[in-house]
């Protein structure tokens, strides 16, 4: 299925009135970053890069969307010839998906003609701020869990499709699965689930409920316990699957107490090996909060994909560069109050002290400087002339991404992980 009408209207009209002035075939270079982190947060993670790939590789203009502008008068048939053939071929560098970004972080930079980069700007903000977004929020509930497992399953508080978009970009982010069956056949991340409410209440018991359940899926299957009372519950999971039941899943109640207790009673059971995980509207401060209670797991819906109060990363695409009439580059840049930025190409490069903590994100304009011992280049190849590297997209560009977010995220320095608003844990100097 093609990506092309992904888009939004202006930037078919730029391309139309561009074709008319001659200047579409202006060699530029376009950039996607974000002005400031959003929510007071102090680094952002990359996510939705290989899935934007993708999608660049589907965005054709076929007989059906070539009509369909047609008929509805959005541009002439000079441009409409040019669609017909349109394929990307120009190159882009970025950030590696997967690595931590900061404010003027040039993740993404376009290179070609003005007519085949301006109209990807709707298609690569749509992408990168959705899963920015949710990856930066699901990685400070990664640190706020210390290390105990986490679960997507915010399915049914997005879009369809944004639901398949938010587990992956979780899973990048380090959740250790999700409940979106389609997230698990696309991008390979592990999937989850067993019983909700309704299962329970379907039967004429709680006990045959739970017998059910136990026949269907055995004995290590997790049972949701606070459908009624939760002390009475805890009791028949374990008469009916034994000591050896694998978890119970609280969605309710004062859960530093309610876990505490019920812990205790199950290992007064016997059932001490039974996990305990938390599903109750968690979002990264409550996941904290519940730090000194004895919690083996937890699931997050709501506040994965709404990133967590933040559902939008605040990316803007800009063109920095462009060859003027005798061919020269020349630098541009928007210089209005409080939206201003920076013209140039940028060769980013993340600052480390001896320790290998970060220090700095260092953004040379121009031209590369010499690779210093001190320096990690942060841009990496994603398309070369209109071919994607393979090597970041599916399933394997998936699992590459969270081993890269994992070893970017060792080097941030301890101030990073307070959840409290704050300034960027490092500064952005441009060199």
């Amino acid at each position: 299925m093609t990506s092309a009408l992904l888009t939004d209207r202006y930037e078919l009209t730029m391309l139309d009135a561009a074709i008319r002035a001659g200047t579409h075939d202006r060699e530029c270079v376009f950039e996607v970053f974000a002005r400031r982190l959003p929510g007071g947060r102090r680094y952002g993670v990359v996510a939705g890069t290989g899935r934007l790939l993708d999608l660049i590789a589907d965005f054709r203009f076929t007989d059906a969307e070539l009509g369909w502008l047609r008929d509805n008068d959005v541009v002439y048939d000079e441009a409409l010839d040019w669609l017909a053939n349109y394929r990307f071929t120009g190159t882009i560098s970025g950030y590696q998906e997967g690595e931590l970004y900061f404010p003027g972080s040039p993740i993404l930079i376009i290179e070609g003609t003005f007519a085949e980069a301006v109209i990807l700007e709707t298609l690569a903000l749509s992408v990168l701020n959705y899963d920015c977004a949710v990856a930066s929020a699901t990685a400070r509930m990664v640190s706020a869990a210390s290390g105990r497992p986490l679960a997507e399953m915010g399915s049914r508080r997005t879009g369809e499709r944004s639901a398949v978009a938010a587990a992956r970009a979780a899973y990048i982010a380090g959740f250790g699965a999700t409940s979106n069956l389609e997230a698990g056949r696309s991008w390979g991340i592990p999937t989850m689930g067993t019983a909700a409410h309704s299962f329970t209440l379907l039967h004429d018991s709680e006990e045959e409920a739970f017998r059910a359940q136990v026949s269907a899926l055995g004995p290590g299957t997790t049972l949701l316990i606070d459908t009624y009372d939760i002390t009475a519950a805890v009791d028949l999971a374990v008469k009916v699957a034994g000591p050896q039941l694998g978890a119970v899943r609280i969605d309710s109640g004062d859960l530093p107490e309610q876990v505490a207790a019920v812990r205790r009673q199950l290992d007064e059971l016997g059932a001490t090996n039974t996990k305990i995980t938390v599903t109750n509207d968690l979002d990264e401060f409550t996941i904290a909060a519940l730090r000194a209670a004895p919690v083996d797991s937890y699931g997050v819906g709501t506040s994965v994909v709404t990133g967590s109060g933040s559902p939008a990363a605040g990316m803007v695409y800009k063109l920095v560069a462009r060859k003027d009439a005798a061919g020269d580059w020349i630098s541009v840049a928007k210089t209005s109050p409080r939206k201003a930025t920076v013209g140039g190409r940028k060769f980013p490069v993340r600052e480390l002290d001896d320790t290998g903590t970060a220090t700095a994100e260092v953004i040379h304009i121009g031209e590369p400087e010499p690779a210093a011992a001190h320096h990690r280049p942060l841009l990496v190849p994603l398309i070369t002339d209109g071919v994607p590297v393979d090597r970041y997209r599916g399933q394997a560009g998936t699992a590459l991404a969270r081993e890269h977010r994992a070893s970017a995220i060792a080097e941030l320095p301890a101030e990073a992980f307070r959840l409290g608003r704050g300034d960027p844990v490092i500064p952005t100097r441009y060199a």
